[in-house]
């Protein structure tokens, strides 16, 4: 089994000279060694992922509610340091959660709510995942900041770096959506297009860290304090619904991090009794043509089998999801499951939620629409439990996927006869 992906209070001799608030060691995840704090991201012992284990000190709903309007408000309980805010940043967090009636009376579930992230700096969570890698790589020593990714990783280091005053180097498959490329561009970083896919890229990603000791590429050389910024997307879910959890959420899997994340905030709160730690059940959402986490659930497998990816939903296609293991794990812990759609649901995903509640997402939200839609027709889902689901970006990223097939009702010319004549043909 699998050794707990959470590290609270943990018992820790080695010093740090490190600022990096109470993060004080890295825990593998697999074998529990732990090493100093230290720009690593594979277990000496057994080369299991490493992840951050923590000393908390004493944080409360009221001093985090006396906190900034983003995630810095957490930053007692993330790996940054205490003068995190004294540097310059994106600031993102606090996106806000919307309670979703249309949008549950069109999917039968009587108490929705929608995490919306679009209102990120970016337009998309990575803007949190990539602070707290600044942060962290700032005090580790690193003055470039890099990532592999599919697109909303791309934008969002290209941005931080921007904002920092940083060098950025940004790999992203050439295959990948315009409007990501543009809107990493427009920084005017160095950004590299690479002939393959996301998995290709992300090997070069780790080749090129190896080779460049002052570059910090946020989800390789950084990676177990970069995954850290997905808990405030669960520690804003807790405290927007009153400090309390939900009981089912449904989060989109590309790398699994997020959902594992997510989990991880939740537990912590728990523990931490700033929630009471109430049964909650995660689910998880791929598109068909890159859903390797949702294959190996329905065949009750532990391991993951890569695929070549095959989707409309590029934000989420990665082949060989590193944390894929470990979302098989928080599922099944929980009592979810991890399903998929085919990319013309993916479509409809988009659009019914724009329409019920006026949220444009990109793919991956609309992976996450169409996958509710179908765990609540397979009776996975609760329809009568709170139910929250992640939008994790915007539209405008992914235009391609609705364009040629919505547009104006109609050309008219300029009259109110003819503007009469178009309403009466809807």
């Amino acid at each position: 089994m699998r050794s707990s992906s959470m590290s609270l209070l943990a018992d820790i001799t080695t010093p740090t000279s490190f600022d990096l608030g109470p993060a004080r060691a890295l825990s593998c995840r697999e074998c529990g060694h732990q090493i100093p704090l230290a720009a690593e991201f594979a277990c000496p012992q057994c080369f299991g992922p490493l992840e951050i284990a923590y000393e908390f000190g004493d944080v409360t709903r009221a001093s985090i509610e006396a906190g900034p309007r983003s995630i810095w408000r957490y930053r007692g309980l993330l790996p940054v340091p205490s003068a995190v805010q004294e540097h310059p940043n994106t600031e993102p967090g606090l996106t806000r959660l919307i309670k979703a009636d249309r949008l549950g009376a069109a999917l039968g579930i009587r108490n929705l709510w929608v995490k919306d992230d679009t209102g990120n700096p970016t337009h998309s969570f990575k803007d949190r995942v990539v602070a707290v890698a600044l942060a962290a790589a700032r005090e580790l020593g690193f003055t470039v900041l890099c990532c592999p990714s599919t697109g909303n990783l791309a934008n969002a280091v290209a941005a931080a770096a921007a904002r920092a005053g940083w060098d950025s180097v940004v790999l992203i498959p050439k295959s990948l959506e315009q409007a990501k490329v543009l809107t990493t561009a427009v920084y005017d970083g160095t950004l590299l297009a690479v002939d393959g896919n996301y998995d290709d890229v992300n090997r070069l990603a780790t080749e090129l860290a190896a080779e460049h000791e002052d570059w910090a590429f946020v989800n390789v050389n950084v990676r177990p304090y970069y995954a850290e910024g997905s808990k405030t997307l669960g520690y804003e879910v807790a405290e927007q619904l009153g400090w309390r959890l939900p009981e089912q959420i449904v989060i989109p899997v590309a790398s699994g991090s997020q959902l594992t994340k997510v989990d991880k905030g939740f537990q912590e709160f728990g523990t931490l009794g700033l929630v009471e730690p109430t049964p909650y059940t995660v689910f998880g959402a791929q598109a068909t043509g890159c859903s390797p986490v949702a294959k190996a659930f329905a065949d009750g497998n532990d391991w993951i089998q890569p695929v070549r990816p095959d989707t409309i939903a590029r934000s989420l296609a990665i082949g060989n999801p590193a944390d894929g293991p470990y979302v098989l794990d928080t599922v099944r812990r929980t009592g979810g499951a991890v399903g998929h759609v085919s990319d013309e649901e993916v479509v409809e995903g988009i659009r019914l939620l724009a329409r019920t509640e006026g949220v444009f997402a990109e793919t991956a939200g609309g992976v996450t629409v169409a996958t509710t839609r179908k765990l609540l027709a397979e009776g996975k889902l609760d329809p009568d439990a709170e139910t929250v689901l992640l939008i994790t970006g915007d539209g405008l990223k992914t235009l391609d996927a609705v364009a040629g097939q919505i547009g104006p009702t109609a050309t008219v010319p300029a009259t109110s006869a003819a503007v009469r004549e178009a309403l009466a043909g809807r």
